[in-house]
């Protein structure tokens, strides 16, 4: 199998070198004990020669993408650059486009961290699919793109092939992804081990500040607080219409351009957010958690906790207390 990493000029230098190393080592780790490499990670730009990242160092590729019949993933960096739109219409984009599209299509599994997953919405690549984007550029890439399901603070999604992530430093997690989907969770394992990172995909929300969330979107943070504010008490739809003064149709509508979630899955994710802090900082019992989290019953939390974490509580718990110094 061939990971390709592509370079561009104004890419993120770290995105682009510490992918090529992480997904290189990881093959080396998997590959211990005589065990055979199980995939190759080359680099390449649109005409195979050096270009300059966004700190101005000039770096070198292995070959063109013209010279890449086919791979299993490419994975594509952030990038800055003073112009998103001159940058984003340069010929070499548009040329990188037609053939990440290609690449898709033979089946490769197409990633993007960071503002990169601009360049996968100008190949379209994005139309239709369920994507993210770090919080900074969410509303920029709603615009822009339109045909897409932009999904407000989401980690990382994969939708038909297509993988996004949010900040600057999401390359880690994807990169993690990539040897998850091609080798499997073993074998990410043994790279997130190496790494000193955590195996585990994230399903919460990234991280958004507080004030950008409440210059861009009052009304979800608004939301949030009622739904905290409700503590022990279940919160419904209905509830949470009637707590911000707008119709259930508003509410859903609202919720739905701002972050792609339903009322009910917008209240379930805050829910859990809640339970995964007290799992975190407390010694609370899991009957206790359910309760003060605004579930009916433990069952209904502990299913409600594995849909979102894939584990239980209590393997959550004792992972997050195993990773404390």
């Amino acid at each position: 199998m061939e990971i390709v990493v592509l370079g561009f000029n104004g890419c993120l230098g770290a995105a682009f070198v510490g992918s090529v190393d992480m997904l290189r080592l990881s093959s080396d780790m998997i590959s211990k004990d005589g065990k055979r490499q199980p995939f190759q990670v080359l680099t390449a730009t649109f005409d195979g020669k050096p270009f300059d990242d966004s700190g101005g160092r000039r770096l070198n590729v292995d070959k063109s993408v013209a010279a890449i019949a086919g791979s299993s993933a490419i994975v594509v960096p952030g990038y800055l650059c003073e112009s998103n739109a001159d940058f984003l219409s340069s010929p070499q984009i548009g040329a990188l486009s037609s053939w990440l599209r290609r690449q898709h299509a033979w089946g490769a599994l197409i990633c993007a961290s960071c503002s990169g997953v601009f360049i996968l919405g100008e190949a379209g690549l994005l139309d239709g699919r369920r994507c993210t984007t770090t919080w900074w550029r969410h509303d920029e890439l709603r615009s822009r793109y339109p045909r897409a399901e932009a999904i407000w603070g989401a980690p990382l999604i994969e939708d038909r092939r297509i993988v996004t992530s949010g900040g600057p430093l999401s390359w880690i997690d994807l990169c993690l992804h990539v040897v998850r989907s091609l080798c499997g969770a073993e074998a990410a394992k043994i790279a997130a081990d190496f790494a000193v990172v955590d195996t585990a995909p994230s399903t919460g929300s990234a991280y958004v500040p507080l004030s950008h969330l409440a210059v861009a979107n009052s009304f979800v943070l608004e939301a949030e607080h009622v739904v905290r504010g409700a503590g022990e008490d279940p919160v419904t739809g209905q509830d949470l219409a009637r707590a911000l003064g707008v119709s259930d149709r508003t509410l859903s509508r609202r919720l739905k351009e701002a972050i792609g979630e339903t009322p009910k899955q917008f209240i379930d994710r805050v829910r859990f957010e809640t339970a995964r802090m007290l799992l975190e900082t407390t010694s609370c019992s899991v009957k206790q958690l359910a309760a003060n989290s605004g579930y009916s019953d433990a069952a209904s939390f502990r299913r409600a906790f594995y849909r979102y974490s894939g584990m239980t509580p209590a393997a959550y718990r004792s992972r997050t207390r195993t990773r404390q110094p």
